[in-house]
């Protein structure tokens, strides 16, 4: 199955040179479709003219960004980082609703 999603730029870029292997999102009605097999065509904001397609390889799931992060990554530090970082986008509110997916991801050449 082929989902569509969008992107800010840094991410974009990041998934498009191979620094990114995991996107983060809430776990909401549009993200429960995704299973791993699937294809994801990311679109790069503002104009969505650039797009990326990738295939999902793992599916991680948590109630939270922490608990997902604590699963994935060592460093308190980084682990605090990425966790506020993902507040700029989501309110915890939502967080809570949802719960949480990282996508692992593999860029198709």
């Amino acid at each position: 199955m082929l989902h569509k999603m969008k992107l800010n730029e840094s991410p974009f870029e990041r998934i498009k040179n191979g620094t990114k292997t995991v996107e983060f999102r809430l776990f909401d009605e549009k993200r429960q479709q995704i299973k791993v097999g699937d294809q994801i065509e990311f679109s790069k904001l503002p104009d969505l003219q650039e797009k990326l397609l990738v295939d999902v390889s793992q599916i991680y799931r948590a109630n939270s960004f922490e608990e997902l992060f604590k699963k994935l990554y060592d460093d308190e530090k980084e682990i605090k980082r990425k966790v506020e970082s993902m507040y700029q986008y989501y309110s915890k509110d939502k967080e809570k609703e949802y719960g949480v997916i990282g996508i692992k991801i593999k860029l198709q050449k």
